[in-house]
């Protein structure tokens, strides 16, 4: 009997499985990576999720976690991690999204790839993402990065390519960072759970300046179990195992930050399937509208524009070798910078504003939206206006970025499908040091509402023929 597609034994299975079984012998690590890596050659040129593959540098790495003597205390042992291209994995360019700005080969890891390394993970290779992690959709002019549900749409951005790469199931579970929203748009797109921690959870040393202190590092994953583990691993913390919340009071909002776009009705239909979710695990929900002023949204612009001019002032580069969008955001960030438009004090006091949010309302979690609309067409933004990927990225996906600029901890969880069956996933933001409620709620979703792990036809199943 000949078999088409056949899907090795350990691609699709969840981190914390894969950990489980090489701790206790039933499978290796390297056979891990080698499953992957040919699931990666089978299926990434459909896809675009990654940039460099590490190949056999990854199956070398596997086989070092295979010698350890001791891996009781690995929770990510022998687990395939990919890592986003815009933090350093020694032996590697660090690309940022094009070959414009990418920079010489690592020396070092940075810390949060160091951490993954030392819980028992093998690197595979880096994902792409847009040039800078300027946008809302990834793509340059080597490659378009596809949504596995749908090959014709984004899988968003800025952590685009690793989302495309954990629900296509070329990874179980993948590293990405977000500045004003690039882990939770990619994860909404790609029916994934995306957790932004807390300010100062994890530490982000990227860039200048960690964009203006906007940006942290995280996990995108199919399962809430798998999305803990890589919490703690990021953090520097011991697994701890999720506690089903007490009842809780949840605030809900469909009010959009940016006047003038709202969310569509598949999406306030998630807001309302989330809702029904949270009285059925025992929680109460109120209307809540966090007041999202004028000023907040000219102030993140000026931010994300001037977050760029400081990434590129810092790195030494020519703007002129960047994309077209690029240099005109980089040239009005420098605008921005001189005429005084990003502040400190102007975060400092959202940031205040929206931690007393929770108390005025009595609330102890925020539910939105996690997107406006449908994920864009995957198709050349790289080569398109600065305005085009401006409207379009704040159009489709607005409900991320003040709690960014508020330093919360936010987190997107996957309550169904679109009628046109692109995954719907709805936002959830808590006060400072609620990561853990956050994702006990997620999981309190999972249980009563599983979503699908991996887009349709991924990974590919045995075929008889």
């Amino acid at each position: 009997m000949a078999v088409q597609d056949i899907m090795p034994t350990w691609v699709g299975t969840t981190a914390k499985q894969i950990a489980r079984g090489v701790r206790r012998g039933d499978v290796t690590a390297t056979q891990v990576v080698a499953d992957h890596l040919d699931h990666i050659a089978r299926v990434d040129a459909d896809l675009a999720a990654f940039r460099t593959v590490r190949g056999g540098e990854a199956i070398t790495e596997a086989e070092k976690v295979d010698e350890q003597e001791d891996l009781a205390n690995l929770p990510l042992a022998g687990v395939p991690v990919a890592v986003k291209e815009n933090t350093a994995v020694a032996g590697l360019p660090t690309w940022n999204g094009s070959a414009a700005v990418r920079t010489s080969v690592a020396e070092a890891d940075h810390e949060v790839v160091r951490r993954l390394r030392g819980a028992g993970a093998v690197i595979l290779g880096v994902t792409r993402m847009p040039e800078l992690g300027l946008w809302g959709i990834t793509d340059d002019e080597t490659a378009v990065t596809r949504n596995p549900w749908d090959t014709r749409r984004t899988p968003g951005g800025s952590s685009g390519g690793a989302a495309a790469a954990v629900a296509a199931g070329l990874v179980p579970i993948a590293h990405g960072n977000d500045g004003l929203g690039s882990i939770r748009i990619p994860a909404a797109c790609c029916g994934l759970v995306g957790l932004k921690p807390g300010r100062g959870v994890v530490p982000c040393q990227l860039g200048a300046d960690d964009w203006f202190g906007l940006t942290e590092h995280g996990m995108l994953t199919s399962t809430v179990a798998d999305a803990a583990v890589g919490f703690s691993v990021l953090a520097g913390r011991r697994p701890e195992k999720l506690v089903p919340p007490q009842r809780l009071r949840v605030g809900v909002s469909l009010r959009s930050p940016v006047r003038g776009v709202h969310a569509d009705a598949p999406n306030r239909d998630a807001v309302a399937a989330a809702g029904r979710l949270l009285a059925g695990a025992g929680h109460d929900t109120v209307p809540a509208d966090p007041v999202y002023p004028t000023a907040l949204g000219l102030q993140g612009i000026a931010t994300w524009l001037a977050a760029a001019a400081a990434d590129v002032r810092a790195a030494g580069l020519d703007r002129r070798g960047l994309q077209r969008r690029s240099r005109r955001h980089v040239a009005l960030g420098e605008w921005a910078q001189r005429r005084g438009y990003v502040r400190e004090a102007d975060r400092a006091a959202w940031r205040e504003r929206s931690i007393g949010f929770f108390v005025d309302h009595s609330i102890d979690l925020l539910l939105t939206p996690a997107l406006a609309t449908v994920p864009p067409e995957a198709d050349g933004w790289s080569g398109r206006s600065w305005r085009a990927n401006m409207l379009t990225s704040i159009r489709y996906a607005p409900f991320a970025a003040p709690w960014n600029i508020a330093g919360l901890p936010a987190l997107v969880v996957p309550v169904g499908r679109r009628p046109d069956g692109l995954p719907v996933a709805v936002q959830l933001i808590g006060p400072p040091g609620s990561e853990l409620l956050l994702l006990g709620i997620a999981g309190q979703f999972e249980m009563q509402a599983p979503w699908p792990r991996h887009a349709p036809t991924y990974p590919r199943i045995p075929t008889p023929v």
